[in-house]
């Protein structure tokens, strides 16, 4: 069997302003994700670790991790506690990366539940490299992720309840991720810079749309529809590391916020 790909690539143009992302069929009758890249195709597993390797037999180094983190606590209870190596934490970096890969893929696919399934996934690898990481730099490397992926964790669980009409529990979801927000700002001393916080503007901007879509009679935010398009173009600015247009990208969102209602 050849190994290779070029009528993958030729049958499925690269489009550098747009996310390409698929679902296929695999061989074996499993669905599965492909992004189209410049130089190829990348492939993610729907479930488990997104590239199907079991690390250590555990489904991902993250359970791995806290197998062992409870382990140690349970065999040694007054002792130090467990801490992360800086290379423990690089192989924990480099897997964070391929869910970002595939939260991101779930997003554009409008697979919102998994795309929730999946933040929240990093959520908890943020919280528990901050708690067991032996040094400050590495908690960091992790943690300046946490007010990107708490913004798309709120309008992955919010997105599918506006559209069941579910305000209520859709703003519950937003609040959630507002809060949270917040809080790493507070706790890096940020607060006074709220209103530069792009993942904080914007899902304050989506409250207050989704609040006027509730209110009986209001009419809908007319800036929505743009802030929806910019929210796309930085989403895929970041997954090219882009990082100078993810930065003009967030500087428009913010201007289109303050000059929103």
């Amino acid at each position: 069997m050849s190994q290779d790909i070029s009528h993958i690539l030729s049958s499925w143009p690269y489009d550098p302003d747009e996310l390409s992302v698929r679902v296929v069929a695999g061989d074996d009758g499993k669905s599965r994700i492909q992004v189209r890249l410049d130089l190829g195709v990348l492939q993610l597993e729907m479930d488990g670790r997104p590239d199907g390797l079991r690390p250590e037999g555990s489904e991902s180094w993250l359970d791995h991790f806290l197998q062992r983190q409870r382990d140690h606590d349970a065999a040694h209870p007054d002792s130090a506690a467990f801490q992360l190596s800086s290379d423990d934490c690089a192989f924990l970096q480099r897997e964070g990366v391929q869910y970002y890969h595939r939260y991101l893929s779930f997003w554009h696919l409008e697979m919102f539940e998994l795309c929730a399934r999946d933040t929240a996934r990093n959520l908890r690898l943020f919280r528990f490299v901050h708690d067991h990481a032996r040094y400050e730099r590495d908690k960091l490397a992790f943690d300046q992720w946490r007010p990107y992926v708490t913004m798309m964790h709120a309008r992955a669980v919010a997105t599918p309840l506006v559209r069941l009409g579910q305000h209520e529990a859709a703003l519950r979801a937003l609040q959630v991720g507002i809060d949270g927000i917040r809080a790493y700002l507070d706790e890096y001393g940020q607060t006074e810079q709220a209103d530069q916080c792009a993942e904080l503007v914007q899902l304050e901007k989506l409250y207050a749309h989704v609040a006027a879509q509730h209110a009986p009679g209001a009419e809908p935010d007319p800036s929505a529809e743009r802030m929806h398009a910019l929210q796309k173009e930085l989403d895929q600015a970041i997954s090219q590391e882009a990082f100078e247009e993810a930065a003009r990208l967030r500087d428009e969102i913010r201007k289109l916020s303050d000059n929103g209602p």
